[in-house]
């Protein structure tokens, strides 16, 4: 009778383990590095309510802004990998933050398990209504024959509109002036009302400008057209053939995430990633789907630092 029961404790405990041991079994939070309403945590936003579904629990937003998305990849790389701290983690923050910002002590190439990308995103080159140049070309020969008079704006030094505008610097052989802002929308303002003659943004928060007639688009930095703004042309197409950019999404977890929360993970994305309403709500806001798995993340990462850390160096950019 006492080995019946001792069994039965033993089975009971076994069971109580293996529950315990199934994920997800409660809430998940999700890191945003960005401040809530930006086009990041509106991504993120879509995306959790979408993984909550496949993985049957809730996916909570957590906006910890600051320092361009370090503040959130230095929470994430200190937390439990047990799967339960991910971070929607958007391309400066890995590719970018760490070459410019002297503070950053996380390695992107090694400090995370990676889950894999989820969207790619394109910027648009958008210019004051008024301004002279009507295409690229025209925006070029301005600055040239007119030099310090062409500026653009950004949302800081060392964000990636302000790389992007650099990288087009130096690809053309111009000089124009960089205004940074603490933000996107201060900028655009400034580019509205003629203050400074351009900058880039993310196509889903340009969109709206843009139909609204506030400003002009020039390019968009991907190498082809984006599907939301099909008349505007890429900077390939207006002469820049190695202009070819295209910003992104990923998830990631902290260092030595278990290899089978880690595989649930990718698959629960696979499915989040085949849904028509998700693919349709990104679409319609100027998103490029490019769900996959961790290797193409990690490649990505590599190739995009060595891209950047050649911008930065050529620009000569720091930020404490």
């Amino acid at each position: 009778m006492v080995r019946i029961m001792l069994a039965g404790v033993l089975l009971a405990l076994a069971h109580g383990a293996a529950v315990a041991e199934t994920y997800p079994s409660r809430p998940i939070r999700l890191l945003v590095g960005y401040a809530p309403g930006g086009p990041v945590d509106t991504a993120a936003r879509i995306y959790a309510a979408e993984m909550g579904r496949v993985l049957k629990q809730p996916v909570v937003v957590d906006n910890r802004a600051g320092a361009s998305g370090a503040i959130a990849a230095g929470m994430t790389v200190g937390a439990k990998p047990d799967g339960y701290t991910l971070y929607f983690v958007a391309s400066p923050t890995m590719t970018m933050t760490p070459l410019i910002q002297k503070s950053v002590s996380f390695k992107p190439e090694k400090d995370f398990t990676y889950v894999g990308l989820i969207t790619d995103y394109t910027n648009v080159l958008l210019i004051n209504k008024d301004f002279p140049a009507k295409n690229v070309e025209e925006l070029v020969s301005y600055a040239r024959k007119h030099p310090g008079d062409v500026s653009f704006g950004s949302a800081g030094v060392g964000a990636s509109n302000h790389l992007s505008a650099e990288l087009l610097a130096q690809m053309t052989g111009v000089k124009m002036l960089h205004v940074p802002y603490k933000g996107n929308s201060p900028a655009m303002a400034d580019v509205m009302s003629g203050k400074v003659t351009f900058m880039f943004d993310i196509t889903g928060t340009a969109i709206g400008h843009i139909q609204g007639g506030k400003v002009r688009a020039l390019a968009v930095t991907s190498k082809t057209r984006n599907p939301a703004l099909p008349s505007v042309p890429t900077l390939v197409e207006s002469g820049l053939k190695q202009y070819d950019l295209t910003g992104w999404y990923g998830l990631v977890g902290p260092p030595g995430m278990p290899a089978d929360i880690t595989n649930q993970l990718v698959k629960a994305q696979q499915t989040v990633g085949e849904d028509p309403a998700f693919r349709s709500r990104m679409t319609e806001v100027g998103y490029d789907l490019n769900v996959t798995g961790p290797a193409p993340l990690q490649n990505r990462i590599k190739k995009e630092l060595a891209l950047w850390g050649n911008v930065v160096k050529t620009a000569n950019i720091e930020v404490e």
